[in-house]
């Protein structure tokens, strides 16, 4: 199997097959993100497809194809995005879903699917680890396993994201994917070459779980060690056996990104495209505004939004982030008598700059007091970098002693 594993035209027949169950998702451009980028960028927006990933695309085509599937049921180990995909699929055809799921799996992740009528098996360990308990279980119970990455119509079914990138844009000169299990890069990668080889294709992966150069220097899959990060949706252990050889044959480069970048990423997306874009979807841009992939002096950059489903709590530390970067936020830490009346005094001082209070916290312990003083650290909404500088000149005059906590040096 391996490189052989898909071909084109079984792509254009998963397209035809999934026809109608998935969105066609556009092509964005952004001036902002092109600047940033330093080149002419396209985002393809799979953040906006049902489900919220590109997951359904596989999972529909799979089952579409199974009869097991659409008479026993499905099963499949996920930490999410594809879970999510695989309930969505299963009620659509009015199957039986069972999800097998890590313990320290995101609730906003596993509860859409629950609510979409699958059954969630809790398990200790690692996606790698959940995928094999599904496996077991569809052994057992003669029910078809739905692999997230390691499977032919799997694969297919993702591919059809590079024959729409294909009409979509004409002067297509790099393609930029995250990277995980590979099926998302492989079957991408397999219709752009076939297609218009000339066309680089660059997989992405995150550093706390990047298994892919070491499996290619050994030729062969390397397990690398779990890992907690950001891009939690691209935190696979380890290729598939028939990942690897697409990823190896039909994917010029791999680019690996710090966790850093790729909250700088998802908050420029947030900021300026107005996409809400999970971490594993955002590595490609945060490849090209890191540097760490170069710009190209001619054609179009797409790069895949592989996913937008984040919570609540990401979304706003996202959100203060891109404030920060765009000198728009700051948090700042002063200290006040403990008494009544002192901290309407801040705040009153702080309401005469023009500065807008997002959040005020109250903080006694780890920070050297006086018997009579408290902390207070405040999170503001500025106007710019300017504004920031003058709201902690003004501040600083009135008496109070500051820490800039959002820019320290």
């Amino acid at each position: 199997m391996g490189e052989d594993a898909i071909s084109v035209e079984e792509v254009e027949r998963a397209r035809g097959a999934i026809e109608g169950l998935v969105t066609r998702t556009p092509a964005l451009r952004v001036p902002e993100i092109d600047a940033r980028c330093g080149c002419t960028v396209a985002l393809k927006a799979e953040s906006l497809q049902q489900s919220g990933s590109f997951k359904l695309r596989g999972a529909s085509h799979k089952m579409l194809g199974s009869e097991r599937a659409r008479s026993r049921g499905v099963a499949a180990g996920t930490a999410g995005n594809h879970g999510h995909a695989v309930a969505l699929a299963a009620r659509r055809l009015g199957v039986p879903c069972d999800l097998f799921v890590p313990t320290d799996a995101p609730v906003t992740k596993t509860f859409p699917a629950e609510r979409l009528g699958a059954r969630l098996h809790m398990r200790t360990g690692t996606v790698d680890d959940c995928v094999e308990a599904a496996r077991e279980f569809c052994e057992a119970q003669g029910v078809e396993l739905i692999h997230p990455f390691d499977d032919p119509a799997v694969i297919a079914g993702q591919g059809t994201i590079g024959l729409e990138l294909l009409e979509q844009i004409d002067d297509l000169a790099r393609v930029v994917v995250p990277l995980g299990g590979g099926g998302l890069a492989g079957g991408i990668a397999k219709v752009i070459k076939a297609r218009r080889p000339q066309t680089e294709v660059v997989g992405v992966q995150v550093e706390a779980c990047a298994a892919y150069p070491g499996s290619l220097d050994a030729g062969r899959p390397v397990a690398v060690p779990a890992a907690q990060t950001v891009a939690d949706g691209i935190a696979v252990k380890s290729p598939g056996r028939l990942t690897l050889p697409l990823i190896e044959r039909y994917v010029d480069r791999i680019v690996v990104v710090g966790e850093d970048e790729v909250g700088d990423a998802m908050a420029l997306l947030l900021g300026e495209a107005k996409l809400v874009v999970e971490g594993a979807g955002a590595v490609g841009v945060a490849a090209l505004i890191s540097g760490r992939e170069a710009p190209l002096d001619g054609g179009v950059t797409a790069i895949v939004l592989s996913g937008g489903n984040i919570d609540e709590e990401w979304l706003v530390a996202v959100a203060r982030r891109g404030e920060a970067q765009q000198g728009r936020g700051l948090i700042i830490f002063t200290t006040i008598g403990d008494r009544p009346g002192a901290l309407a005094k801040l705040l009153e001082t702080v309401a005469a700059t023009g500065a807008n209070v997002s959040d005020v916290r109250h903080i006694r312990e780890g920070v050297n007091l006086g018997i009579a003083e408290t902390g207070v650290e405040l999170i503001l909404e500025t106007r710019g970098s300017e504004h920031g500088k003058r709201i902690v000149a003004a501040l600083s005059e009135t008496g109070y002693e500051m820490r800039d906590i959002t820019h320290p040096d």
